[in-house]
């Protein structure tokens, strides 16, 4: 029997006065800064935060939390000037149906500037999220502290810093950067997993380019200072660069589909489309038969990976690293490989640093990690001994001897001296190590082994040239090839390229149960 009694409505004028006042606040919270100071935003191409949050969450899914919180400042006249919300939304709802929390600065209301009162939401939220085990995502479009509070302000950047810290390798931590992010407000996002700028419209420097010019000299705009491009190209403080906000966004959604709502879960598994025994015959012939001739790797991956694909991520920064997202057979996989287009994909400073810091996420949340190996060794030259090559590589080959994850590497060229041992070698747990018949696996190659293995030889030959060559055919055939370390067990197995994806999604099943601990300790002192 249906119920027939009346329902509410809602939207009736015929309320208590209190709910009338209620849904008056809720308006006045919704409205942020006022129809002015709205329009000026988006006469500069930017969207509100409560936009920002529309496009972001599936929906009807927002949930605002704190929307009636307001700062206690007096200073200054501030207590005349105070706004519901307090220049920040709060709250939870859902992407692709999983739960995330989010805040978003709202530039409308004191420049989105951060006092006591607003960080305490942020604060909230993030210690929510560490307790009920969900991403947190923060849109960031602020002025930076709120000077009329002083210290007070200082302070809750901190508290929030220290929670960023704590949710470090608990919960992924992704930001969008939508305006300017300066001072002490770009640690938060640099401390969080992820960071995505927009071109032309956000910027992050701890300085800005008034006080550089007094302090330096230089002469710079905001954007030569603290861009999108800069931070994703030069700095590597960024990791994607979006053409819009709208943009920006479908990279936050499209990132958050490859990771787990938190490091006690696994990464969400998707009903793979692509059959797992398919082969790709065209791998068979990529790989140059001159060894000093380039070959791009992202087809390698895209032609192993379900339906092609592969997010990569810092795409700008030390390109001769490439670091991804992608799916094998349903599951997702971290993806770390040399891009022999791009200095011949040796490692330097920059993608030492980069490769370290993806796989120590990956191993933070539990995503298997799949290496593409063809390295011709760590980069020579002053300014990168200078620069750090030797604690930067460090990193790299701490954070893949630490990581507990599946960890499979696969060998398609080049594999030389101490950048052989750091890709995830077998000497550093790698669990399954594949090679192509074309890997080359050596202490060097084949020309500067011979120039010092036989130095007096060749400088007493009647022909040094024609000596030189014979044996640098010699070193190759006996050492540019996977069987040396196949023998030795190095290698687990050496495979035809056109199966590639075949083995990968077999030794991934096999690894999924994997079990691994490190010694017990607080924790480990990676070479910073």
């Amino acid at each position: 029997m249906s119920d027939s009694t009346p329902k509410p409505d809602p939207t009736s004028d015929d309320v208590p006065a209190s709910v009338k006042r209620l849904r008056a606040m809720r308006a006045e919270a919704r409205e942020g800064g006022g129809e002015a100071r709205v329009a000026r935003q988006h006469d500069s191409g930017k969207l509100t935060a409560r936009e920002r949050l529309d496009l972001l969450l599936d929906e009807n899914s927002f949930h605002e939390l704190g929307a009636f919180v307001t700062h206690r400042a007096t200073d200054f006249g501030m207590e005349k000037n105070k706004f519901l919300g307090d220049g920040v939304i709060t709250g939870y709802g859902t992407i692709n149906g999983r739960l995330v929390y989010v805040y978003s600065q709202d530039f409308t209301v004191l420049g989105g500037s951060l006092g006591r009162a607003h960080a305490d939401k942020i604060v909230a939220l993030l210690d929510m999220a560490m307790k009920n085990g969900a991403p947190v995502i923060g849109l960031n479009d602020s002025g930076g502290a709120r000077i009329q509070e002083g210290v007070v302000s200082l302070g809750g950047y901190a508290d929030i810093f220290l929670r960023n810290v704590m949710a470090s390798g608990v919960v992924p931590q992704l930001s969008a950067i939508m305006g300017p992010c300066a001072g002490g407000a770009v640690y938060s996002p640099a401390i969080t997993d992820f960071v995505v700028m927009v071109k032309d419209s956000s910027y992050m420097f701890v300085t800005g380019p008034d006080v550089v010019k007094t302090v330096t000299h230089e002469d710079v705009t905001f954007e030569e200072l603290g861009g999108a491009m800069v931070h994703n190209r030069k700095s590597g403080v960024a990791h994607f660069a979006a053409g819009s906000e709208g943009e920006a966004i479908a990279v936050l959604r499209q990132l958050l589909s490859y990771l787990p709502q938190n490091n006690l879960e696994d990464a969400p598994y998707e009903e793979p489309q692509d059959d797992p025994l398919r082969t790709a015959p065209e791998l068979n012939t990529i790989v140059p038969e001159n060894p000093n001739q380039p070959y791009d790797m992202t087809i390698v991956i895209r032609k192993v990976v379900d339906d092609g694909q592969f997010l990569e991520v810092h795409h700008h920064y030390a390109q001769n690293l490439l670091v991804g997202f992608a799916r094998l057979n349903g599951r997702v996989v971290g993806i770390v490989a040399q891009q022999p287009k791009v200095l011949a994909g040796v490692l330097d400073n920059d993608a030492s640093r980069k490769g370290a810091r993806f796989v120590r996420f990956c191993d933070c949340f539990n995503i298997p990690l799949v290496t593409f190996e063809d390295v011709p060794g760590f980069m020579p030259g002053l300014n990168q001994e200078h620069g750090g090559i030797i604690r930067n590589g460090a990193k790299l080959l701490y954070a893949y001897a630490e990581a507990t994850v599946p960890k499979i590497t696969l060998i398609t060229r080049k594999a030389y001296g101490g950048a052989y041992d750091v890709m995830s070698s077998k000497h550093i747990r790698g669990d399954i190590n594949y090679a192509w018949p074309s890997a080359e696996i050596a202490v060097m190659g084949p020309e500067g082994a011979v120039n010092i293995i036989f130095r007096r030889e060749l400088a007493e030959a009647d022909d040094p040239v024609q000596r030189k060559a014979e044996l640098v055919e010699e070193y190759r055939e006996r050492f540019a090839n996977p069987y040396v370390a196949a023998a030795w067990g190095y290698v687990d197995d050496v495979i035809e390229p056109h199966e590639t994806r075949q083995r990968l999604i077999s030794a991934l099943e096999m690894l999924q149960n994997k079990r691994d601990d490190n010694p017990p300790k607080k924790h480990g002192n990676i070479p910073l």
